[in-house]
């Protein structure tokens, strides 16, 4: 089974497409295409032919090449902050804590599964990480909100941040590639922007 035609959770899929033929005028901004799909249910094609779903839903946008260029900066800059704030001194081990090597190698072992537990761990922010993150999600809201000019700042977070989420945002903007996301909140806050 392909995973093109299925999708066990909720997820949404992002593409950039650059067009090369096509040259902006003098007037006008170079601008990239992000096509996307999504599912709000579990989704099993067998047949394109026939497939009928009302859970299923596409679309795109053209968006200035230059805003989503400066977006994924500041928003590696934010993932950059939110990693400094995860090395607080309390995650670094205590003087207490056993050092010997064989009691050093089992913990090791440990590392794998507590590094993917962090990922997805909830961040506390400091205020300045926080209007960061605000610039950075309104700046989002805007590129892909129907009517960018209304669009009004963010006043608090929409989501929970964690590094994951932070890094599916970055990675989203990455016009060279695309991306899949799934977490539930961040996949919650980015369609409500498609609607």
């Amino acid at each position: 089974e392909s995973r093109a035609t299925n999708a066990s959770n909720k997820e949404i899929n992002f593409q950039w497409y650059i067009p090369s033929l096509e040259k902006p005028s003098n007037n006008r901004e170079t601008k990239v295409l992000l096509l996307y799909a999504y599912n709000t249910k579990p989704v099993k094609i067998s047949n394109i032919k026939i497939f009928r779903s009302t859970s299923v839903f596409s679309g795109y946008l053209w968006i200035p090449l230059a805003r989503i260029t400066s977006l994924r900066e500041k928003l590696s800059n934010l993932k950059q902050q939110v990693e400094i704030l995860m090395e607080s001194p309390t995650s670094l081990p205590s003087a207490s804590e056993p050092t010997s090597f064989l009691e050093e190698s089992k913990t090791s072992k440990i590392i794998p599964s507590k590094k993917s537990k962090i990922k997805v761990a909830k961040v506390h922010l400091d205020e300045k990480t926080e209007e960061m993150a605000k610039s950075c999600l309104s700046e989002v809201k805007a590129l892909l909100s129907g009517v960018p000019a209304l669009s009004l700042p963010l006043t608090e977070i929409p989501f929970d941040v964690t590094l994951q989420s932070i890094e599916s945002l970055e990675d989203m903007f990455d016009s060279a590639s695309g991306c899949t996301i799934t977490e539930e909140s961040l996949f919650n806050w980015i369609i409500s922007l498609f609607h």
